[in-house]
This record gives structure tokens, C-alpha cells and sequence, in this order.
């Protein structure tokens, strides 16, 4: 008995481990990372690709699966925090244990639920549906996020824009429940790997330390601020205009005003502020459908951009396996996606694509994930990634940035390119889409990580909501809000659980990558950044690729110093990109109330 408690020792009391079990505990962890993420990523395609009750639970089950071995793995690598180990041998421990979106408990009943719940909310988007009165004896009785989204980007009309507002957010309070109870369940998973709470693990996963993360994004709002708060102001100021007294001529302006279900994108809205005299002579929408443009078109389109900057054309099997058209014959999330299916070459899009220059832009940041999942897959599978989450949601935008009239008289689009004097309004409208976001992007997450953390209880959900609406956007909900409505559930990232503030550094990175591609492309000198595109330049793609293909495997910092020359993020390109823009908001909102 002496000898076996002898010979146990070593095990029982937390004998030091060795380089050499570090090395097969990371040998033995990536092959199971890679089958159980294919599993999972196969499960979910099918699941959003066919929302049944059956295909929740697959994916569920698949997810559960998934996510169970990542938690062991992540508590594993903490028996070797103290062992100095090899740079590469570091890093993947630090991702082992940072990497998680969802940390499901130890509790085997509280994992399956936890996943269960986390498909259920997926899948409860998925199938939202308004089914207004007025369609009641029609043949088609509701109307889903596509029907919603048409309405709200082309309507004038306020009565009908209120009733389509308040209808989708209709879909979202039967979440509430399970989303309360997802928070519980993913909180207790998260501290039992080390962390407060889920927003604590989420902000950890930047190589940095969470508290200066936050800072970090402070920061870079700071730099920002002035040019939304002009653009806030000139667009109220339209839209009073346009509307009268719904909309105020000082104050935050309503949600459902401004093109867009989430008044996270103000580029609908162009028609009813764009400046006189700066109509640059074309419409890509009424271009692509006078051409008889098809959804593949579209997606051809995309490829070809990628394919003139040097990289490969894509695997035949992405052809084959996408989803470019909304099915007729049963429900999907038409929310657009880019798909890794097997962390190497099942590259996949998941959109329902409509022949206009919205989609046509975001079929280029779809894409844009797909070029950088395939130019990381030969790194070790612990480094399949981007170099921070922004970096991938930033990539396919840099791209988009390139869509100028330069690059659209290349492909035939238009006979010339509109002289620099008209681009008040493209700058304009692009700062509809892009400055209008930025606020959008960093309180999603500010909301879910104060629930997170119990700073905001469930008693508080959607008055805390519009608060951070409010202080970060200027916008307020059109209608009396209550405690009985949640419209947080009505953005997707929410009930799907997928952290938002990528976007946010997106929408900072993808001017900084611009602008440090756009020098290396040769762009002439004393060309206004925002007519830049680097179509067709190979010594662009070069260095782009040259940072794809480091995936994850270095800190964002030294990926960001590959393509930009800094370690630093820098919103001053997005200063830069709109400085004329600024200057012709400051004279329009001269005598003006600015802010809210």
C-alpha cells in the first residue's frame, strides 16, 4: 500500500509537468479540435439551411459535443501555465484557453441545455416572423426579415416603417426566457475556466489584457466621435425636413427613420439627404439589374477582384455547395455567412443574394472571409484563424473600399468615372453605411457584457438597451418601451451568440488596411483616398496575403504591422477617407444644433 501511494505521488500532489506532455497534449488536442469544429460546422450549415425542430437538435447535440471538448481542453492547458514553453508551444495554450465563444458547465445536464438553449434562440430567429392584419386574406399571410428589410430600405412612408419596426421587434420577447437562462448557464461555464463572467473570456481573446481592451476601444471611439456626431446632425436635420416634428430638430432621432430595422446602417435614407448637384451619374443597383446581373454574377464578381490581386480561384466545390438563393420551399437564416466547413478547402457562402449594390458590397466581405480561411489552412489548426476576430470582418471590407468608380469602369460598368467633385455624395453615402455603424458596433457588446457581468439584470434588459442607444447613437425607439419587450433579441448576433465588437474594429481596420494597400498599389499621388482601389495590383496582394496566411499563429499586433507598418490601431485613416466629407458636414450644420 506504501508503494502504490508512493507511485502516486507525483500525480496526486501536482507534480511539475514536462515539455514533452505539454507537446502531446497539444498533438493530441488539434486533430480532436479539427474533426469535432467539422462536425459542428456541418450540423449548424444543415441546421440554418434547414430550420426543423430535428436539425436544432443536431446541431445541438454536434455543438455540445464541440464545445464540451474545447472547455476539457481549456482546463487541461492551465496544468501547464507555469512550464516555460516554446513561443508557438505558448501561444496555443494561451488560445486553448481563450478561445471559447460559449464555455458550457461541467455539469453534463447544464451543457446539453446550454447548447440546447443556444440553438433554440438561433433557430427562433431564424423562423421570426411578423404577421400583420392587413395581410390576413392575402396569399401571403407574414412577413419575414427579408420582407422587413425591403420595407424599412424603401419605404417614405412613416406610418408604414413604424408598423414594420414594431412588428419584427414582435419576434424577439418570447427569447427573453431562454436567453436569461443562457446567460446563467454560460456565465457558470465561463468561471469554471478562470473568468468572471462570458464578457470577461470574451474580451481576453485579444492579446492584451481585458480592462485595457476596453480602454483600447474607448480610444478609438474617441477619435471618431466628432465626424458621427456631424453626420448625426445632418441627417436629423434632413429628415425633420422630410418627416416634421417626428423627427426633432435637436434630440436623438427614432429607430425606425433611417433605412434600416437596427438604424445601424443609414444608407437607405441617401435618397432623402444626398446633396444637390452630387449625383455621380450611375446607379450600381439600376446597373446590375439592367444588365441582367444573376446572383452567381454577383458572386463572380467577388472572385474575380480576389483572383486579380493574385490568389487562386475558388474550389469548384464552393460552387457546388453554397446557398446564393433564398429556397422557396423552406425556411433558412438568410443572414449572409462565410463558411470554413472542414478548416480547409469547403469554403461556402450562406446568403440569399438580391441583385443590388448592398449585396453586391457584401458578397465581397463574404468572400473576403472565405480568401483568408484558405490562405491560413496550412498553419497548425489551433492558428485556422484571423488574427483577432475584427481582422477577419475587416478583410472582405478592405476589398469593398476598392469598389470606387475607377474599378467600376474596369469592369465595364460605367463609361467614365464621375469627376472628384461628385464625391460629397458618395463619401456621404458611404458614411451612411460606415460612420453611421460605429456606434452601433461598440454597444452591442457594451449591453452584453454589463448582462454578463449582472450589471444589468433581466429586470433591466431593454431600458439598459436604450440607454447605450441613446448615449452612443443618439437614436430612440419610436414607440413606449417595456420590460416586456426585448429588442436585443431582435438583432441576430444576439440570440446567436456571436460577440460583436469585430465589427467595430472592422469598421476601424478596414481603413487602416486601405489605406496602407492603397500606398502600396501605387495609388497616384494626391488621389483622394476614397478613389484608391486596389483591383488588379499584385504587389497589394502580395502583402495581403503575406498577413492572411499568418492566421492566428503571431499576436494582432505584428499581423497589423505586416500590412500598415504600426503595432497601433489607428482610426485617423477613417479621418483621412472622409476629410472632405467633414468639411462640407461642418459648413451644412453651421447654426445647427449638434448631439443630442
Amino acid at each position: 500500500m506504501k508503494l502504490l501511494v508512493f507511485l502516486l505521488a507525483p500525480v496526486l500532489f501536482g507534480a511539475q509537468p514536462t515539455l514533452q506532455e505539454a507537446k502531446k497534449f497539444l498533438d493530441d488536442a488539434e486533430p480532436k479540435i479539427d474533426r469535432l469544429s467539422a462536425e459542428a460546422s456541418r450540423a449548424g450549415w444543415v441546421q440554418e439551411n434547414f430550420i426543423t425542430d430535428d436539425t436544432e437538435t443536431l446541431a445541438a447535440v454536434a455543438n455540445e459535443r464541440s464545445i464540451a471538448e474545447a472547455v476539457r481542453l481549456a482546463k487541461g492547458a492551465t496544468r501547464f501555465d507555469k512550464l516555460k514553453l516554446p513561443p508557438d508551444m505558448a501561444r496555443k495554450m494561451m488560445l486553448l484557453k481563450n478561445g471559447l465563444v460559449l464555455a458550457s458547465p461541467a455539469d453534463p445536464a447544464e451543457s446539453a441545455e446550454v447548447t440546447r438553449l443556444a440553438a433554440s434562440l438561433d433557430g427562433a430567429y431564424g423562423k421570426g416572423k411578423y404577421c400583420p392584419d392587413t395581410l390576413a386574406k392575402g396569399e401571403k399571410k407574414c412577413l419575414d426579415i427579408e420582407d422587413i428589410t425591403r420595407i424599412m430600405a424603401n419605404s417614405t412612408d412613416a406610418k408604414e416603417l413604424l408598423d414594420a419596426w414594431k412588428g419584427w421587434h414582435s419576434i424577439s420577447p418570447p427569447m427573453k426566457a431562454n436567453f436569461e437562462r443562457f446567460v446563467e448557464l454560460s456565465n457558470k461555464g465561463a468561471r469554471e475556466l478562470g473568468f468572471k463572467d462570458t464578457g470577461a473570456m470574451w474580451r481576453s481573446k485579444y492579446d492584451m489584457p481585458p480592462d485595457d481592451f476596453a480602454k483600447e476601444l474607448d480610444r478609438l471611439w474617441d477619435q471618431v466621435r466628432p465626424l458621427y456626431l456631424s453626420l448625426h446632425a445632418y441627417v436629423r436635420s434632413k429628415l425633420h425636413e422630410k418627416y416634421g416634428d417626428v423627427v426633432p430638430a435637436s434630440g436623438p432621432i427614432p429607430a425606425d427613420l433611417l433605412g434600416n430595422i437596427w438604424a445601424q446602417d443609414w444608407s437607405n435614407v441617401y435618397k432623402l439627404v444626398a446633396p444637390k448637384n452630387a449625383d455621380p451619374g450611375y446607379d450600381l443597383t439600376a446597373i446590375l439589374k439592367a444588365r441582367g446581373t444573376k446572383p452567381l454574377d454577383m458572386v463572380h464578381y467577388g472572385e474575380n477582384f480576389f483572383t486579380s490581386l493574385g490568389f487562386a480561384p475558388l474550389p469548384l466545390t464552393f460552387w457546388q455547395r453554397s446557398l446564393f438563393v433564398k429556397p422557396q420551399d423552406r425556411e433558412v437564416v438568410c443572414h449572409a455567412s462565410a463558411w470554413d466547413i472542414d478548416n480547409a478547402e469547403d469554403l461556402r457562402i450562406k446568403m440569399c443574394i438580391n441583385i443590388t449594390a448592398e449585396d453586391f458590397s457584401t458578397i465581397h466581405h463574404e468572400l473576403g472571409h472565405n480568401f483568408y480561411q484558405r490562405a491560413y489552412d496550412k498553419q497548425p489548426i489551433l492558428f485556422r484563424d484571423s488574427a483577432n476576430d475584427g481582422f477577419h470582418e475587416a478583410i472582405g471590407d478592405t476589398i469593398a473600399l476598392s469598389i470606387t468608380p475607377e474599378y467600376l469602369v474596369k469592369l465595364g460598368f460605367i463609361d467614365k468615372a464621375p469627376d472628384a467633385s461628385k464625391d460629397i455624395g458618395l463619401l456621404l453615402n458611404k458614411a451612411l453605411e460606415k460612420i453611421a455603424f460605429l456606434p452601433f458596433g461598440l454597444l452591442i457588446d457594451q449591453w452584453r457584457w454589463k448582462v454578463f457581468s449582472g450589471d444589468i439584470t433581466p429586470q433591466q434588459y431593454n431600458a439598459a438597451w436604450w440607454q447605450l442607444r441613446l448615449k452612443y447613437q443618439g437614436i430612440a425607439p419610436p414607440v413606449a418601451r417595456t420590460e416586456s419587450d426585448f429588442d436585443p433579441g431582435a438583432k441576430y448576433h444576439v440570440p446567436a451568440n456571436v460577440p460583436y465588437t469585430r465589427y467595430f474594429l472592422a469598421d476601424i481596420l478596414q481603413f487602416q488596411f486601405h489605406r496602407a494597400l492603397a500606398q502600396t498599389s501605387g495609388c497616384p499621388a494626391g488621389t483622394p483616398l476614397n478613389r484608391c482601389s486596389i483591383y488588379q495590383s499584385k504587389a497589394a496582394g502580395d502583402k495581403l496575403n503575406a498577413m492572411l496566411e499568418l492566421g492566428e499563429s503571431k499576436p494582432w499586433q505584428d499581423a497589423l504591422f505586416q500590412i500598415t507598418g504600426s503595432r497601433a490601431m489607428d482610426a485617423t485613416a477613417i479621418r483621412d477617407y472622409f476629410a472632405p466629407l467633414q468639411k462640407w458636414l461642418d459648413e451644412q450644420n453651421k447654426g445647427k444644433p449638434v448631439g443630442w
